[in-house]
């Protein structure tokens, strides 16, 4: 596994490396932890949970790279054409190992280290304020060298994991107001304000869906749960009313091909749908997109999808929808599973995975497509970003645990 690394940090430097021989050293890495990590039991998982989600990442890589390789010529990067590739690949990389750390950890230890790991996440929430990395008037990032650290990613997790283990410690006060809800949106609040400070209300948006999810699937009364959702929408329309940029945003999603907009806030709404008309069916061939030769922004990481979409045409697109329709599913299985072996922790925490997973790739698919107003939702797996492919392996590595675990226990044994 360390040779592996090395050969990816190695081919990482050079302007030339072939992007062939980096994904054979990611391809070494991955089979290495995956022969190491058999023992633990990773050939006792859901197989077709397992294979959704390896060919979501692989149709990504290649995705990223057909995105990403006009990017050379663009003054505000100035790289190499497989730059982004061999990044996406490192951070595929650590990504994978980090999720088989996170696998071999019983789902217990996680439940005790949950209100730690969010008073942890919250601080680097509150570092990245001071010495975050700006880019595009957001402060989001934590620079670490070789790459760039995302708290707000982590923080998908560290909500995933409290708001499973305090509806488990508040069952018998569930649906007690001021026990169960006003404690939840205080935490909310907290990591909300801070989201809001950098900002990132997308990301605000996600966390606080699961965390509102988690505790309605828990059995939290649904008037009180309908009654926050409300408060919580009223807070975003006022956060937007107060934002003069917001307000912009959401007037050229109305209208994107309006002449104030169309070269302003609507621009990237606008080419994404350009895209997405010229993809068609069938789409104009890998490779063969105009639109990612420097027309539209960020077409490797929030707008992969009309990428997509003009390459291989709505067939394609309709199939990445299928299979995250499928995973989700996949995963709120096992999260039942889980409850009807009496495990509510777990259960829940697998639910919140897919209720995560969920939302950001509808919100994400929404915006590219205008159904939604533009935000910053990279789409799980298959965009380009390191934090986020870390944050969305782990969690799913939490999953395959639970699942590991649930047969383990119907076979007989102990989780």
């Amino acid at each position: 596994m360390i040779a592996g690394l090395r050969k990816l940090f190695a081919d990482h430097g050079r302007r030339d490396a072939v992007p062939g021989a980096a994904v054979l050293a990611l391809a070494g890495l991955g089979g290495g932890m995956v022969a190491g990590a058999r023992g633990r039991g990773v050939a006792h998982v859901d197989h077709a949970a397992l294979a959704v989600v390896a060919g979501l990442l692989l149709f990504g890589i290649v995705m990223v790279y057909s995105a990403s390789i006009s990017l050379a010529d663009s003054p505000r990067y100035s790289v190499g054409p497989a730059y982004f590739l061999l990044r996406h690949l490192l951070s595929i990389a650590v990504a994978l190992a980090a999720a088989g750390v996170v696998f071999s950890i019983p789902i217990a230890v996680w439940q005790r280290i949950a209100p730690a790991l969010l008073v942890a996440t919250l601080v680097l929430l509150v570092v990245v304020l001071v010495v975050g990395k700006g880019t595009l008037g957001a402060k989001r990032w934590i620079p670490l060298g070789l790459f760039n650290l995302q708290p707000s990613e982590l923080m998908k997790v560290a909500a995933v994991l409290y708001a499973a283990d305090f509806v488990v410690r508040k069952q018998e006060v569930i649906h007690r107001f001021g026990q169960s809800f006003l404690p939840m949106a205080a935490v909310i609040a907290v990591v909300g304000g801070l989201l809001l400070l950098q900002p990132d209300l997308g990301a605000f948006g996600v966390i606080a869906a699961i965390c509102l999810g988690v505790l309605f699937i828990g059995g939290a009364n649904a008037r009180l749960a309908l009654a926050v959702a409300g408060v919580m929408a009223l807070a975003f329309v006022a956060v937007i009313a107060l934002s003069p940029w917001r307000r912009e945003r959401i007037f050229a999603y109305l209208d994107p091909w309006a002449p104030e907009y169309a070269l302003g806030k609507g621009y990237q709404l606008s080419h994404s749908l350009i895209a997405f008309g010229r993809g068609e069916w069938f789409g104009v061939g890998l490779g063969g997109s105009v639109e990612k030769l420097h027309y539209l922004p960020e077409a490797h990481t929030d707008f992969i999808l009309a990428v997509i979409g003009e390459e291989l045409g709505l067939v394609a697109v309709l199939a990445v929808i299928v299979a995250f329709y499928w995973l989700v599913k996949r995963i709120f299985e096992i999260g039942r599973q889980a409850i009807a072996l009496e495990r509510s922790f777990a259960g829940l925490l697998a639910q919140g995975v897919g209720l995560w997973i969920g939302v950001q790739a509808f919100i994400n698919i929404g915006v590219a497509t205008g159904l939604l107003p533009t935000k910053g939702l990279t789409l799980p797996l298959l965009s380009y970003g390191g934090s986020a492919l870390l944050s969305t392996l782990v969690a799913l590595a939490l999953v395959l645990r639970v699942d590991f675990e649930n047969r383990k226990l119907m076979r007989g044994g102990r989780a």
